[in-house]
């Protein structure tokens, strides 16, 4: 192990090594290999400049420790607008209701984490939390088969999570009804007066990207939660969030606060 060690180590100094290592792992970045030749080059130009110039006495400076992120020199601030939308509204929603108490099902650590920081908040997934919080608990559970009583839960979100049921994409069982499913069981577990807040692709008509997701009409999606009752829509197409359904843009996202009347 010790040899094995050794041999690493001085493969790192070795500096044209080094460079070639670390254009063929940029380049695996799938960014195209002539803006990637270009992006390295520039990077190679900031780096000899860099070294020039005055030094910082409190860091070192080698070869051995480039770590070349070379598509960051953006002209705008690089987001995907879908979870920029929904995650923005699916907090603002649960902070607007204040509930004593919010359970999420599946959708996005980071999303569930801001949250849990104005409500404690218990997040269900099929696969293990591995960071903890003093506001935020876990209970590995399937969305199919969810570990509590029926109405038990009054504040309820699963964002970007029933379109991909039964898809085989995260590790689950082959399911062709696994978004019905889901959204049977999510309502299942809903309280009297309780909010569920979800968010699916949307399309012109009910479709299945295998394996990525299914995408649904309002009115399918309507009637797999039925009877939950809309409060509020907002759909996202392109980089815009409307408040109505248009089945003429294509393909787009939903977003839906339902409640249990």
């Amino acid at each position: 192990m010790s040899n094995i060690f050794l041999k690493r180590k001085t493969l790192k100094q070795v500096p044209p090594l080094k460079w070639a290592v670390m254009f063929f792992r940029v380049l695996k970045r799938k960014h195209g290999v002539t803006a990637t030749i270009k992006e390295f080059f520039e990077f190679s130009r900031d780096w000899r400049t860099y070294q020039k110039l005055h030094k910082n006495p409190s860091f070192t400076l080698t070869t051995g420790d480039i770590y070349p992120h070379l598509f960051d020199k953006t002209k705008e601030t690089p987001l995907d607008p879908v979870y920029f939308y929904q995650d923005t509204w699916c907090a603002r929603k649960i902070f607007e209701n204040k509930p004593a108490h919010h359970y999420d099902v599946g959708s996005k650590a980071d999303l569930i984490g801001t949250i849990s920081q104005f409500v404690p908040t218990t997040m269900v997934d099929i696969r293990p939390l591995e960071v903890t919080l003093p506001e935020l608990s876990f209970v590995k559970g399937s969305i199919l088969d969810l570990p509590f009583k029926d109405g038990e839960v009054s504040s309820l979100s699963s964002i970007c999570v029933i379109e991909h049921i039964g898809l085989g994409r995260y590790g689950d069982m082959l399911e062709p009804f696994g978004s019905e499913k889901a959204a049977k069981e999510l309502s299942r577990i809903l309280a009297p007066g309780g909010s569920l807040y979800i968010s699916v692709p949307i399309d012109s008509k009910n479709r299945v990207y295998f394996n990525a997701h299914r995408a649904f009409t309002r009115d399918y999606l309507l009637k797999i939660f039925s009877p939950l009752t809309p409060v509020e829509e907002k759909y996202i197409y392109g980089n815009t969030i409307y408040d109505t359904y248009y089945p003429q843009k294509g393909f787009g996202t939903g977003l839906y606060h339902l409640k249990k009347i």
